[in-house]
């Protein structure tokens, strides 16, 4: 459970930690050591995989040095923990799978290098389920991640351990990645700020690929600021990520003032039956102010969002199945002793290392990439994936910002949908259609429920737009979060 100790820092964000850094009234060798003590006290979450512990204090007396001279990186002091199934150069590399234990990485992630190139301190890899495929954090071969607000239930997944670092004080910041709702939905459980960004957005040289035209990186944050900050720090073009935007940088600049400019759509197919009615209210309730407050609000409708499931699970599936086809135990990772040829050592390797979902994953897409059902799931679900994407297109021209729940229900009990793959699934039907689209999408946290837990609410916008999600979420902070 979160106590008054995890909760408090010596500081608001980024800016006023920097600040105070430069003025002597913080010291970041300290702040670290406090960082690694709240993870010490907070192992029972088990948010992280790894604790990159000496090279944390080491960059910490480098950035001291740096912040000292003056010449310092817009980043200089901020603590951030990475999921683990970005790469980072000599250090461990699982994506919480036993088929890549002991396997460390060659080199570091363009978006990380980038952290690290603005003077940020990496202070661990988190915990995720495996290979990102889940939405609890149950399926990983290290174990559950553990929601800060109540051990007895989920923190969300895929990146369960970077929700919970930021929720529980345990770093500044923390990078997730997002396939289906993997950022915003534990962030939505874990009561943060997860932002995914538009695809091709921040590069994906590094990421451990699950499903390729999904896959996207982004930050968690306890404020709008820091994701502002690390947002333009990752993001832009890069020439080893054959998808990436061809845009040097982007300007993510916004003014809180404006933000009443915003047209706002709500889309009637997202507050239907399913939905929670505590997290109904809640949403409603910020909806209704905005209103009083001026901004222009009307109902839309996405008729295609009710195949977005669907579609998903055949699309996502199809392309693990092929980037897993590289898993085989004859070059990394884990290798099986048993079998007496070589394809024994395939079958026996994959079929030892893999966990539950991964196995399901990689056979349900190998099954309609199959002669005979590609035409009848795959081909129908890449146009059912263009129709989505037009649905999207057609009210952005109507609206700038879409807001809808982030979730069905907030954060469920440990084990309460382990044996219910389809229960499960469903946990992501308000954040797979921004996958199918490629467009950005933010969870803002609004409140809590009956049972004190965090309810999120999601906003997204047309591609490349993330300003204005930015501009909204800073105004519902500051004028009715409070």
């Amino acid at each position: 459970m979160l106590t008054e100790g995890n909760k408090l820092k010596d500081y608001k964000d980024h800016s006023d930690k920097l600040n105070k850094l430069k003025s002597g009234q913080l010291k970041l060798t300290q702040n670290v050591e406090k960082f690694l003590s709240q993870i010490n006290k907070n192992k029972l979450l088990n948010a992280f995989n790894f604790v990159i512990e000496q090279e944390a204090k080491n960059r910490a007396v480098l950035v001291e040095k740096k912040l000292k001279s003056g010449k310092y990186g817009k980043l200089a002091g901020m603590v951030i923990a990475v999921k683990d199934v970005l790469s980072i150069k000599d250090h461990p590399l699982t994506c919480s799978s036993k088929i890549l234990n002991n396997f460390n990485s060659l080199y570091t992630a363009t978006a990380v290098q980038k952290l690290i190139d603005e003077d940020a301190i990496i202070i661990g890899k988190t915990n995720c389920d495996e290979f990102a495929m889940g939405s609890s954090n149950e399926n990983s071969a290290f174990g559950p991640v553990l929601n800060p607000h109540n051990t007895q239930y989920v923190s969300g997944g895929s990146s369960g351990g970077s929700a919970a670092a930021v929720a529980a004080n345990l770093c500044d910041v923390a990078i997730g990645s997002d396939t289906g709702g993997s950022i915003r939905q534990p962030a939505a459980f874990c009561g943060v700020y997860g932002l995914k960004p538009t695809y091709g957005l921040v590069s994906r040289y590094g990421l451990t690929a699950y499903a390729s035209s999904f896959d996207s990186i982004g930050p968690f944050a306890q404020n709008i600021d820091d994701i502002f900050r690390v947002m333009e720090v990752i993001s832009g073009w890069d020439e080893k990520d054959s998808t990436s935007f061809k845009s040097k940088t982007f300007d993510f600049a916004f003014s809180e003032q404006n933000a009443i400019s915003v047209k706002i759509g709500i889309p009637k197919e997202y507050f239907g039956e399913g939905l929670d009615p505590e997290i109904n209210e809640k949403i409603q309730n910020i909806i209704s102010t905005l209103k009083e407050k001026g901004f222009q609000v009307s109902e839309v409708s996405l008729p295609l969002s009710e195949y977005s499931i669907a579609a998903y699970y055949i699309l996502a599936t199809a392309e693990a199945s092929s980037n897993f086809a590289r898993y085989d135990g004859a070059r990394y990772g884990f290798r099986s002793t048993e079998g007496k040829d070589l394809t024994d050592m395939y079958m026996n390797s994959r079929t030892e290392g893999f966990g539950k979902e991964v196995k399901r994953r990689i056979m349900l897409g190998t099954y309609v990439l199959s002669a005979g059902y590609y035409d009848a799931y795959y081909k129908q679900a890449q146009k059912v994936r263009r129709l989505i994407k037009q649905d999207f297109d057609k009210i952005f021209t109507q609206v700038d910002l879409l807001i809808t729940p982030t979730t069905p229900t907030a954060a469920f009990k440990l084990g309460e949908k382990s044996n219910d793959p389809l229960q499960m699934y469903l946990s992501d039907i308000y954040t797979v259609p921004a996958n199918l689209a490629g467009i950005p999408g933010m969870n803002i946290p609004v409140g809590k429920s009956s049972t004190e837990l965090p309810i999120g609410m999601q906003v997204l916008s047309q591609k490349f737009e993330e300003n204005k999600i930015f501009m909204l979420a800073k105004y519902i902070q500051n004028e009715i979060s409070g």
